[in-house]
Order: structure tokens, then C-alpha cells, then sequence
């Protein structure tokens, strides 16, 4: 009940700064066991890490929104994997492969860059947003020691957001 509560107010604050047409959500993959969590911060995502430990599954995300770090969620089992974004850059598609647990992301830019982390084992998954001009503003999910589920919300950023430079 809480994480439908937490995804509702989350949604209504993407909706606050964008059109509706403009917002989209990809369902979570993975089996959902665990507490649920919601990665998120203000202005755009200009930098991704990604825990995997031991050729196993992935165990934590952190996302740079503009110059500030979120809270890791997850944990920091195993040694980062991190892609920095270019001026204008955006995350468009978020692929990869799961069972129990999420084995395997593939973020990809609009500029044709990927940061692949994991094993590519278990059940393939592709989500990318409606819109053309949408990118991806938050993850949500569950997770149980690793990430045991992935959802992407995907909305067309607000222009006083687009440069990662203004902060």
C-alpha cells in the first residue's frame, strides 16, 4: 500500500512539471520481493552508477541528477560501473535480463553510448519511454539484498532543465 501511495505522489510530481501525454511508465520486471524503493532527485540525470558483485546480479543504482548524487539503492556490494553523461545527453532506453533477481541493465543514451553491468542470464526485458522527446526521470522497484525489480518513468524534461550546467 505504501509504495502505490509513494508512486502516486511521485507520478503527480512528474505530471506538476509535464504534460501529461508526455509521461510514461514501463512496468517492473524481476520477481517484486523485498521493500520497494524509488530513485529520484531534481533536474536531469547526468550520470549513472550500477553495483554488481561477483558476475552476479546487479545490487545497487545511484543516479547524478544535475551536480548532486541520490542516496544509493540497493547496496554497494562489488566495484561501480559508471557512465557521466554529455551536455544534452539523455537516457532513452533501459534494457537487460532477469530471473529472481535483476542479472543484467543495459542503459542506453540518445546519443548511442551504453554502460552494460551484470550477467546476461534469465529473462530478456526492454523498456524505453512513449514520447519521443521523453527521457528516462526515475527507477522504481524492489530489492532484497540485490535488486529484485526495475520500472523506468519516463517524461519530457522541462526546458528550464535541460542544461546540466546551470546548477
Amino acid at each position: 500500500m505504501h509504495y502505490i501511495a509513494l508512486f502516486v505522489l511521485l507520478t503527480a510530481s512528474v505530471l506538476a512539471d509535464n504534460p501529461p501525454q508526455y509521461y510514461s511508465f514501463s512496468p517492473a520486471v524481476g520477481s517484486g520481493s523485498g521493500s520497494a524503493y524509488s530513485l529520484t532527485g531534481e533536474g536531469r540525470i547526468t550520470a549513472v552508477r550500477v553495483w554488481e558483485a561477483y558476475n552476479n546480479y546487479i545490487y545497487g543504482f545511484q543516479f547524478r541528477y544535475g551536480f548532486i548524487w541520490s542516496p544509493v539503492v540497493g547496496s554497494r556490494s562489488g566495484t561501480p560501473q559508471e557512465m557521466e553523461l554529455y551536455e544534452g545527453e539523455a537516457i532513452i532506453q533501459i534494457s537487460g535480463k532477469y530471473a529472481h533477481y535483476v542479472q543484467w541493465v543495459v542503459f542506453t543514451t540518445n546519443r548511442g553510448r551504453t554502460l552494460f553491468v551484470g550477467q546476461p542470464t534469465g529473462h530478456s526485458f526492454n523498456m524505453y519511454p512513449a514520447h519521443s522527446e521523453a527521457e528516462l526521470r526515475f527507477i522504481s522497484g524492489r530489492v532484497h539484498r540485490a535488486i529484485t525489480s526495475i520500472g523506468a518513468h519516463w517524461a519530457v524534461v522541462n526546458p528550464a532543465e535541460k542544461s546540466t550546467t546551470e546548477h
